[in-house]
């Protein structure tokens, strides 16, 4: 069936869907479905009409399957943190003990540009953002040889004594990849091109520029993207994902935007969004930004991890002194657990898992944390100096920001058990005097991803 001539080459900018009902038939939202095409329209309505109602009737059943649905973006690592934001891999299957001087590598990528931005994975695609020659880039790679498909110039980047470039980990949502560069400005991205479908500057929402730059990683849930520009006119924006249109500003929330990405939390059948910034940690509804709840933090300097969610808990840590909180949630209440020194995360990321907290606290080493009672369980000062963790598959993945020694452990609360070490190599000759490797590892596909600065290393870590 071919398209007339006069439909070749338009589009459908929306359109509704309508399902059937006990009434007759019934419109559901404006969604768009075959990518927009008007191709999609035209061959549906010259389909014999048995088929038709049975594809309508499918529609119907993804539209109801969408409406309960629109969780993370999908893909293996598809945005900071990976599937759940919470630095946890679902693959099986991976190396259990690593081979003598680590994995093999796949391949080494020498032109990622300058920065701390961490990759996103999904399909045969490699996200990352990295300054060339001053300007911030998306960079699209090929993830069988790390081949270089596309580079979209994003504007001026931010210079920084601690390093220059991006800091924050795209966030890909169909074919759509949304980022945001330091200086402040979120894009839209085509993940097919790269081609910018639309633009927004957090100083349109009265956002002010960190001293380290902005380093959110944008969150997509449903059509809706959550970001924080932070200060008086509202911390915390949710945005339409399709044209960047304002849907709602969190006018009782004015604390400056730090470093730490928005978190969601499903609680008693409504969609919470969890955010540390600079002096309090709070929760919003998703559907209005109204203010559930808010914890006084006592932040200092740069308040970086992102908050840990579970059932109707919340855990936030942050570094230079401030420690730890967890908080239990009751109706839209918030009450303090416990509150205390033992877990000090600077920005290597803690990682929950079976009850139990683990990561790098200043002055302790690392450290493995009862999430119930707040009380160290086991800590290990010796074996590796402070960075960032990853897990997959029981294993802890450990980096080492000073050394760039990678240390795999078993992922347990009875002690620091050691699975094989390697350091990287080579490292890069780009990085600031004041800068370490702080990227976090990332795992997808029985891929391991490390980077330093230019360089971004892909690693085999898949079992026999």
């Amino acid at each position: 069936m071919s398209l007339p001539e006069e439909l070749q080459g338009r589009r459908i900018i929306s359109g509704t869907l309508r399902v059937p009902s006990l009434s007759g038939w019934e419109t559901r939202g404006n969604r768009k479905f075959c990518n927009g095409t008007t191709e999609c329209a035209y061959y549906f309505a010259n389909l014999p009409m048995a088929l038709k109602f049975g594809l309508r009737i499918l529609f119907a059943v993804c539209v109801a399957w969408l409406s309960t649905n629109e969780g993370f973006a999908e893909g293996p690592w598809a945005q900071w943190q990976g599937p759940e934001r919470n630095a946890v891999s679902k693959e099986t299957g991976l190396l259990q003990e690593l081979p003598a001087g680590g994995p093999p590598r796949l391949w080494l990528f020498e032109d990622c540009g300058i920065g701390y931005a961490g990759p996103a994975v999904v399909g045969e695609k490699l996200f990352i953002l990295g300054a060339r020659e001053g300007t911030d880039y998306l960079l699209c790679l090929n993830v069988a040889d790390g081949q270089e498909l596309w580079a979209a110039p994003l504007g001026p980047t931010l210079e920084n004594d601690w390093g220059d470039g991006p800091r924050s980990t795209p966030t890909v949502d169909g074919d759509k990849v949304y980022v945001l560069t330091p200086q402040g400005t979120l894009y839209c991205l085509q993940a097919a091109s790269g081609g910018i479908e639309w633009s927004k500057p957090m100083q349109e929402f009265g956002g002010k520029i960190p001293v380290w730059g902005y380093s959110e990683s944008p969150l997509v849930l449903g059509d809706t993207l959550y970001c924080t520009p932070g200060q008086e006119q509202g911390a915390i924006v949710a945005l339409d994902k399709y044209s960047g249109e304002l849907k709602w500003q969190a006018s009782e929330v004015a604390d400056i935007a730090h470093y730490s990405s928005i978190m969601p939390l499903e609680y008693e059948g409504k969609t919470q969004l969890v955010q540390l910034l600079f002096k309090e940690l709070v929760g919003l509804d998703a559907r209005d930004g109204k203010l559930l709840w808010s914890i006084p933090f006592p932040g200092n300097f740069a308040v970086i991890p992102t908050p840990i969610v579970a059932g109707n808990k919340v855990y936030a840590t942050a570094g230079y002194g401030a420690g730890c909180v967890m908080v239990k949630l009751t109706g839209d209440e918030a009450e303090v657990v416990y509150d205390n020194k033992n877990m000090s995360n600077h920005h290597g990321g803690v990682i929950l898992l079976d009850g139990h907290l683990y990561g790098h606290s200043d002055g302790k080493g690392w450290v493995c944390q009862n999430f119930e009672s707040g009380e160290i369980v086991w800590r290990e000062r010796e074996a590796l100096g402070k960075g960032a963790i990853t897990y997959a598959d029981g294993r802890f993945y450990c980096l080492s920001e000073d050394t760039g020694e990678v240390v795999v452990i078993a992922a347990s609360s009875a002690g620091w058990e050691e699975h094989g070490r390697f350091t990287l190599s080579p490292q890069t000759e780009l990085r600031k005097p004041k800068g370490k490797i702080w990227t976090h590892p990332v795992i997808a596909d029985g891929r391991l991803y490390l980077r330093d600065q230019n360089l971004l290393f892909s690693f085999d870590v898949k079992g026999e």
